[in-house]
């Protein structure tokens, strides 16, 4: 049979745990109190007994007999009802005892400690104290006799109990009385004490995807304890709220796009249906069908390819890494021909640390429609540089971007490619820049060239074929691997030309190994 605890709530859990806290500390303070208690009802109990053994030892007198033997003189004597005692002289006889003595000698008291010794008799506990005298015989004749005496003397203890149990049931009461008055209180303190968080969990309940507004109470802000859970809160709303606008601005942006690509789709085939058509006027319509297809396909693509890169989370641990400089040549590779197409030359250079930059030294690789797909790395450049992404997602990130770069170039232009290697206390980054020459972008427009469906010149969208989800797509990509991506243009009016840069830091997954 299996028991399932329910689930307590904090504050019952800490008024408990007080609460038990505070009855550990009532039974340590009975139990301290009883010790303590015991000592001084004994000590002063003990300091009695020896005051009255004395006043026996006093009483004992010469009996004046010719044998100088010693007498107690009980006349003077005034002892308890309840008390006994016994007198006897050096050869062991009894001067004087209480009548409620059963004793039958000085070793008749059991269990001894010390002077002190304890006794059951007439149904009584006695503490028995025992002393050693000496008591001076005709003391007008050479000196006089000494004579040497033993007293037992006793009284019982229940009295000393009984004082004791009340000191101690006094303090018992009072703890109860403590334990009873501060659980109600400990309670409302704890009740007022967590206001704030049922505040704070109040207000957080409210926020949902249609209201995100959350404004915490000023309880929880200066509360130590809240502020940093209330930080936490206000930082991972914010975060839900961007990456739910961000998603919700996708979903409207793609549809419209969708919207947008299959509309001309539909016009064009309607416009075929309209009337008798010639063959030729068919082929080119279904032409036009098929190159808006390939366009809405290529929006279908980006889509799917933003999605998956921004669904992935940083990669950690055991992770998959490519290499970059062969994700490089085999870009450029792919993109030869485009580059041929609009005339457009590829350069690459490398800042190798462990050897000298390759950048003007002789090292500057064209590519051209006469390049092989195939050529090995030149001298100087890194044999592989591992960064944690798939080889896929590392390809699409430089496809793009190059491909960005090779559109926006002029004809007769180049466009640079540089990788570079940056170590930072020990930890090496590899640093990716394309640089075009081209118009350049609008300052208006930099902040928003990573936004996705965003062009800076819309009539670029049939010219160049874009879908405005590149750039983003790219960042997304550099941001799963714990990379970044920039990017500066200055277009200066005085100076045409200076194009655009895009640099991205990627983490390098594993040693540099340099060709040698």
């Amino acid at each position: 049979m299996k028991f399932h605890l329910q689930p307590r709530s904090i504050a019952f859990r800490l008024i408990v745990a007080v609460l038990a806290i505070e009855l550990l500390s009532a039974v340590f303070v009975v139990v301290l109190s009883f010790g303590y208690e015991r000592h001084i009802h004994f000590r002063v109990f003990d300091v009695m007994l020896r005051g009255r053994a004395d006043s026996i030892l006093g009483a004992v007198q010469d009996a004046e007999d010719p044998g100088d033997n010693l007498m107690l003189d009980q006349a003077d004597l005034h002892i308890p009802p309840d008390d006994i005692y016994a007198v006897y002289d050096a050869s062991g006889h009894v001067l004087g005892r209480s009548p409620s003595w059963q004793g039958a000698g000085p070793g008749a008291p059991t269990h001894p400690m010390g002077d002190y010794a304890q006794l059951d008799a007439n149904g009584h506990h006695y503490r028995v104290l025992r002393i050693e005298g000496s008591r001076t015989v005709d003391p007008g004749e050479h000196g006089g006799k000494l004579r040497q005496v033993t007293i037992l003397y006793g009284s019982p203890t229940g009295r000393v109990w009984h004082a004791i149990r009340g000191a101690v049931e006094f303090y018992a009461a009072g703890s109860l009385f403590l334990l009873l008055v501060t659980g109600p209180l400990i309670a409302w303190l704890l009740h007022r004490g967590l206001l704030p968080l049922r505040q704070l969990a109040a207000l957080a309940s409210q926020v949902s995807v249609d209201a995100w507004q959350f404004s915490p109470p000023v309880s929880a802000r200066t509360t130590p304890e809240l502020a940093p859970l209330t930080h936490a809160l206000e930082s991972v709303l914010e975060r839900l709220e961007r990456s739910f606008l961000q998603q919700r601005a996708f979903v409207s942006d793609a549809a419209h796009e969708l919207k947008t690509a299959v509309a001309v789709v539909k016009s064009s085939l309607q416009l075929l249906n309209m009337k008798p058509r010639s063959e030729q006027e068919y082929k080119a319509g279904l032409e036009r069908c098929l190159a808006d297809s390939h366009r809405l396909e290529a929006l279908v693509a980006d889509m799917l390819a933003l999605a998956r890169a921004e669904s992935s989370a940083p990669l950690r641990g055991s992770q998959p890494s490519a290499d970059l400089t062969g994700c490089i040549q085999q870009t450029v590779a792919q993109l030869e021909t485009f580059a041929a197409l609009r005339n457009v030359r590829v350069r690459m250079s490398t800042t190798n640390p462990d050897r000298a930059s390759t950048k003007g030294t002789g090292f500057s690789p064209y590519i051209d429609p006469a390049a092989a797909a195939g050529a090995s790395a030149p001298e100087g450049l890194f044999s592989e540089i591992s960064v944690p992404l798939a080889p896929e997602d590392c390809t699409l990130l430089l496809s793009n971007l190059l491909l960005n770069a090779i559109q926006h170039s002029p004809s007769a232009s180049t466009v640079e490619i540089d990788l570079t290697i940056d170590s930072d206390q020990g930890a090496r980054t590899a640093v990716l820049a394309i640089q075009d020459h081209g118009e350049g972008i609008p300052g208006e427009a930099l902040p928003h060239v990573f936004d996705r469906f965003y062009r800076g010149d819309p009539s670029r969208t049939r010219n160049t074929g874009g879908t405005g989800l590149g750039l983003a797509i790219a960042k997304a990509i550099a941001q799963k691997a714990a990379g970044s991506i920039n990017l500066t243009s200055q277009p200066d009016p005085a100076e045409p030309n200076q194009g655009t840069t895009v640099i991205v830091r990627l983490p390098i997954a594993s040693s540099l190994n340099p060709e040698n």
